[in-house]
């Protein structure tokens, strides 16, 4: 299997044809996708804080990840950077009866991203979206409740804010995430360790930087890019939070 694969990559906001110009891209080309995998989360986390390490003006940022997935990446990216970690949850929009098929997502903080196609294409009707949203709004409050425990969101107001999940495929969630920090922080920027190249530069439109360690080209699956790639648990993500809200060491 030949896969083309972008290495250590920062986009920026206005570079569109990023894959020609390679203005911000090393390339590169593997005969194994192995060869390119990362052991888990937190190694992957650790690759990609080299890199956000590197941007510049990052004195006031946060870090915050994409639970559950994105958190263990975001812990290791917060340290790197001596930058306080928070997390930001991201649930996905079941198209009703069929709830492994994404028709959107939401992000705490009020970010929504519809796929009208598949609203469309699968008569979804307003009330039935509302009642989609409704369910998940609770369960992200719940989330945030046993997540958090008793903690109060980090203040992001005028702040750089850095997103950052376990990697991007369609990129739904994470628009959702940027759509609730966007109005609040001064700068956003995107961060994962692996993405798909189409998505990186579309994202690159919405925010101010993205950075991804590994756009593969086609990326068939984000999990290939893992040796292990094991749901993220509860228990995880609580133990994070309690070493990571709030350190700069």
């Amino acid at each position: 299997m030949v896969t083309s694969v972008v290495l250590v990559g920062i986009v920026r906001q206005g570079q569109r044809d990023v894959g020609t110009r390679d203005l911000d891209f090393q390339r590169h080309t593997i005969l194994r996708v192995s060869e390119m995998v990362f052991q888990d989360r937190r190694e992957a986390g650790r690759v990609l804080g080299e890199l956000v390490a590197s941007l510049p003006d990052l004195k006031d940022a946060v870090v915050l990840g994409l639970v559950r997935g994105g958190v263990p990446v975001a812990f290791e990216v917060a340290r790197a950077c001596g930058l306080p970690l928070d997390i930001l949850v991201v649930r996905k929009l079941g198209v009703p009866g069929q709830e492994e098929l994404a028709m959107g997502a939401i992000a705490s903080g009020g970010g929504v991203v519809l796929n009208e196609s598949i609203v469309r294409s699968y008569h979804v009707s307003a009330k039935k979206l509302e009642h989609v949203i409704e369910r998940e709004m609770l369960e992200m409050d719940r989330r945030e409740k046993v997540y958090r425990e008793g903690r109060p969101a980090m203040d992001i107001a005028g702040r750089a804010v850095i997103l950052v999940d376990d990697g991007l495929a369609t990129g739904a969630s994470m628009r959702a995430a940027v759509r609730a920090v966007k109005t609040r922080g001064r700068r956003v920027i995107v961060a994962v360790p692996v993405g798909a190249k189409s998505t990186c530069e579309e994202l690159a439109q919405e925010v101010d930087e993205v950075v991804c360690a590994l756009t593969p080209e086609p990326l068939d699956a984000v999990s290939l890019f893992y040796r292990e790639f094991g749901a993220t648990g509860d228990e995880e993500v609580v133990a994070l939070m309690k070493r990571g809200v709030g350190s700069r060491d």
